[in-house]
């Protein structure tokens, strides 16, 4: 069993940033493949990126490409995503996720992972 914790969203300002965490519990975090995801009112939830379990790897949305990074300190269980520039249509309840998988694969799908965090939510204002 992985527990996570997602910590850092908040309300900013357009062209702002802010650091998402996620923090797991148990001792096989570099054995995950983890991933960021969003979901707006009304939307679909939808992949933001993903870092393979080694950290050698990521994957990103092209809706967020060049504005967003992602990594992971798999020695702190815990994996970040950097939000520079932010927009109003990034605003979303962020959520992490966790596939116990250690390939390189990369997984879009949200049906594809085996635990999720309860979410942060991030909203920008114009």
């Amino acid at each position: 069993q992985v527990q996570l914790v997602e910590s850092g969203g908040g309300l900013v300002q357009a062209g702002g940033s802010l650091r998402l965490s996620c923090t797991a519990s148990g001792r096989t975090f570099s054995s995950y493949a983890m991933g960021w995801f969003r979901q707006a009112p009304g939307k679909e939830r939808e992949f933001v990126a993903i870092i393979i379990a080694s950290g050698g790897e990521t994957y990103y949305a092209d809706s967020v490409k060049g504005r967003f990074t992602i990594s992971r300190d798999n020695a702190k269980n815990t994996v970040y995503l950097q939000i520079n520039t932010l927009k109003p249509e990034d605003t979303a309840v962020y959520y992490c996720a966790a596939k116990y998988y250690s390939g390189s694969s990369y997984y879009i799908d949200w049906r594809s992972y085996d635990y999720w965090g309860q979410g942060t939510q991030v909203s920008v204002s114009s």
